[in-house]
C-alpha cells in the first residue's frame, strides 16, 4: 500500500526551516557542551585549547568539536592530546566527531569520531 504525503499527520514531519526557537535551544546545547567539556580538560589541554579559535557545533549530522589551530606547533600538539580529549568528549556524547584544523587554508584537516576511540588508544 502506497501512503500519500497527505496521509501523514502534519506533527509526524521535520519542520521545513529552523524556528528562533531552535535556533537558540542550539546555541545553548552548544555553549552548554563547550563549558563541560573545557571544564573537563586537564591544564595542560585548557592552555592549549586557548591559542587556538575552537567551538562546538550541532549543524553536521554529529556534534563536532571543531578545533582552528593558528600554527603547525600548536596542531601538533593539539593532535598529540586528542586521544584524551576525544574520551572526555566520549563521556559527554558518545557520537561526535572531533576536527583538527591546521594553519594551512589548502591543508586538510583532521577528523575522528569519539566511538573509534580504541584505534588511537597508543597515541594516549
Amino acid at each position: 500500500m502506497v501512503r500519500r504525503e497527505s496521509e501523514f499527520n502534519a506533527d509526524d514531519k521535520h519542520p521545513m526551516q529552523a524556528t528562533s526557537a531552535d535556533i537558540i535551544l542550539r546555541q545553548q546545547l552548544e555553549y552548554s557542551i563547550s563549558r563541560y567539556f573545557y571544564e573537563g580538560c586537564d591544564r595542560t589541554i585548557q592552555n592549549l585549547l586557548s591559542h587556538c579559535r575552537w567551538y562546538v557545533t550541532t549543524h553536521a549530522s554529529a556534534m563536532t568539536l571543531v578545533i582552528e589551530c593558528p600554527d603547525q606547533v600548536t596542531n601538533w600538539r593539539i593532535l598529540q592530546k586528542i586521544t584524551p580529549m576525544a574520551s572526555l568528549l566520549y563521556s559527554i556524547v558518545s557520537s561526535a566527531k572531533i576536527r583538527v584544523c591546521p594553519p594551512e587554508a589548502n591543508a586538510v584537516p583532521f577528523e575522528m569520531r569519539v566511538d573509534e576511540l580504541s584505534v588511537y588508544r597508543d597515541w594516549a
